[in-house]
């Protein structure tokens, strides 16, 4: 087996000893773990996929995470509800329907909804910010082949995400 050699600077030292007491082996496999995950991660980054982090449950409290990329979504801000849908491939070629909704009726009032003068609560109730809508069920599904979407979506967003499947991002012409 051939041998290579790593040299670590001593302020370095901490950083390899605490890996290896996690990983519960040698250097050698320690840093073998680490290339692997950081192969995986820069492979993926490399063919356009990012980690996807969905909020789950009521309220959006729990959260799973996934290598993905967003092939289309699409929001419906009606009298009664809220809907929102986004839909994923992820690096193994599943398709992931994230979906929200969320009732009028149970937007939080009083002083824990905030203050009407204040524009941060004008953002909370149009949906505008990084996580504008905070209550409200949200559920992911997952599926071998898009056109499994077909009856659960909107057709709008089954055309844009099937396009988006069929056909590659950018096509290069020769001309």
């Amino acid at each position: 087996m051939p041998n290579k050699t790593i040299y670590v600077a001593d302020d370095d030292l901490p950083v390899f000893q605490r890996a290896q007491e996690l990983v519960g082996g040698n250097l050698s496999s320690t840093v073998v773990t680490a290339l692997r995950h950081l192969i995986n991660a820069e492979e993926g980054r490399l063919a356009g996929f990012d980690e996807v982090v969905l909020q789950v449950g009521r309220d959006g409290v729990r959260q799973v995470r996934f290598d993905g990329v967003l092939l289309g979504e699409w929001r419906d801000v009606g009298n009664e509800k809220v809907i929102e849908q986004r839909v994923y491939r992820s690096r193994k070629g599943k398709i992931v329907l994230h979906t929200h909704t969320a009732l009028w009726k149970d937007y939080p009032t009083g002083p824990a909804a905030g203050d009407l003068t204040d524009w941060k609560y004008w953002r909370r109730m149009f949906g505008i910010g990084d996580r504008p809508w905070d209550w409200g069920d949200y559920t992911y599904e997952i599926f071998d082949k898009v056109g499994d979407l077909k009856e659960l979506i909107p057709e709008v967003l089954y055309r844009k995400v099937d396009e988006v499947v069929s056909h590659p991002k950018i096509e290069d012409l020769d001309i």
